[in-house]
C-alpha cells in the first residue's frame, strides 16, 4: 500500500514541486501517491503552506505529520485543529540564499557603496571604510537562518554578536540571551539584522527604547519578519538620525501599499521579499527525509515548539 502525501498549497507552486517532490520520494524508497486530492482519511502526510486548500485538519485523522513549505510558522500555530506534529522548513538552499543577502547588504552598508551607486553629481568624494573586524554587527534570531548569517559575517571576519531568546554557543560569535542580553547588543550594532520568528514575545522588538540603544548612525537590515518592528518608531528614528538606514526585505503588509512612507524615505531601501527563498529541490528533499523517518518511526526534523511559537 502507498504512502499517501498530500500537496497543500497554492496552485502555482505545485507545478515548481511537483517533479522535484516526486524525484526526492523515489530516492528514498518507499512507495508514494503524490497527489493534490487525497480523501482526508486517508492521508499519510500533509506538504502544506498556509496559502493552500487545507484549513480545517479535524478529518485528516491518520496523517502522521503536516510538513511546512514555509520557514515561518506563526500562521499555522494559532490553529486549534492542527494537532498533528508540524515541521517547519529548514532549507539548505533557502539557508545559504539568506546568508548571501545578508552578507550582500552588511557589506554594502559596511563599505558605503550607496554613496557611489547613488551619486547624482560629479563630487569626487573618497571615503574609506574601516576594515570588518573594527565593525560591530548584531544578529537577533539564531536559529537556522539566524545562525547561519553570523558564521557568514564571522567569516568575512566582522566582530559579529549574536542575541536570541535561550542561550546558544556559535564559534566566532559573541552571543548573548534574554532581556539584559538584548539591551547589550542593542548599545553594541553598529549595523543589525533581524532573523527572528514573529511571536508573541517578538513583535515590536524593535520600537522607540530599544531603537535608542543603538549606536547614533545605525543600520537596521530586516528580512525576518515585518511586524518585528514599530514601523512609526522606525520612522521616527530615521527622521532624527538615530538610525541612518533601514533595508526592509518583510513588510507588515505585502506587497508594501503605495501610500507607505517606506517608500519615500531617501534612507530606507524597500525589496520585495526577496531576501531568500525556498528552493523546490532542496526543499523536497528535506521533505522526503521527514517522510522516510516518519516511515521507519525515527523522530521528526525541525519541530515546531507551539508553545514557544516556532
Amino acid at each position: 500500500m502507498p504512502v499517501n502525501v498530500l500537496f497543500s498549497a497554492r496552485a502555482g507552486l505545485w507545478e515548481n514541486y511537483e517533479d522535484p517532490l516526486l524525484t526526492a520520494l523515489n530516492e528514498i524508497g518507499v512507495n508514494v501517491n503524490l497527489s493534490r486530492n487525497i480523501p482526508p482519511c486517508d492521508v499519510d502526510y500533509v506538504v502544506f503552506a498556509p496559502n493552500g486548500p487545507v484549513s480545517d485538519f479535524t478529518p485528516y485523522t491518520r496523517t502522521k505529520a503536516v510538513l511546512g513549505l514555509w520557514a515561518g510558522v506563526e500562521s499555522i500555530t494559532g490553529n486549534t485543529t492542527l494537532t498533528q506534529p508540524l515541521a517547519r522548513m529548514v532549507d539548505p538552499g533557502m539557508t545559504e540564499g539568506m546568508a548571501e543577502w545578508v552578507a550582500g547588504h552588511v557589506l554594502r552598508h559596511h563599505l558605503g557603496m550607496d554613496v557611489d551607486i547613488c551619486r547624482a553629481d560629479t563630487g569626487w568624494q573618497p571615503h574609506i571604510a574601516p576594515l570588518a573586524r573594527d565593525r560591530q554587527v548584531g544578529v537577533m534570531g539564531l536559529g537556522a537562518l539566524g545562525s547561519a548569517c553570523a558564521k557568514t559575517l564571522a567569516g568575512l571576519n566582522f566582530d559579529v554578536l549574536g542575541w536570541s531568546r535561550s542561550a546558544k554557543d556559535i564559534a566566532g560569535v559573541e552571543t548573548f540571551s534574554g532581556p539584559a542580553g538584548l539591551d547589550e547588543i542593542l548599545r553594541r550594532s553598529e549595523i543589525l539584522v533581524l532573523l527572528l520568528p514573529l511571536t508573541d514575545a517578538t513583535g515590536n522588538i524593535l520600537n522607540a527604547r530599544t531603537l535608542g540603544l543603538l549606536p547614533g548612525g545605525a543600520i537596521v537590515i530586516n528580512p525576518g519578519r515585518g511586524p518585528l518592528i514599530d514601523d512609526a518608531a522606525l520612522l521616527e528614528a530615521l527622521k532624527t538620525g538615530q538610525i541612518a538606514h533601514a533595508t526592509l526585505d518583510v513588510f507588515r503588509t505585502e506587497p508594501l501599499p503605495p501610500e507607505h512612507p517606506f517608500w519615500a524615505q531617501k534612507n530606507v531601501t524597500v525589496t520585495p521579499h526577496i531576501a531568500s527563498e525556498t528552493r523546490p529541490i532542496s526543499a523536497s528533499k528535506m521533505i522526503a527525509e521527514n517522510i522516510r523517518r516518519g516511515e521507519m518511526g525515527e523522530p521528526f526534523l525541525h519541530l515546531v515548539d507551539r508553545k514557544a511559537g516556532y
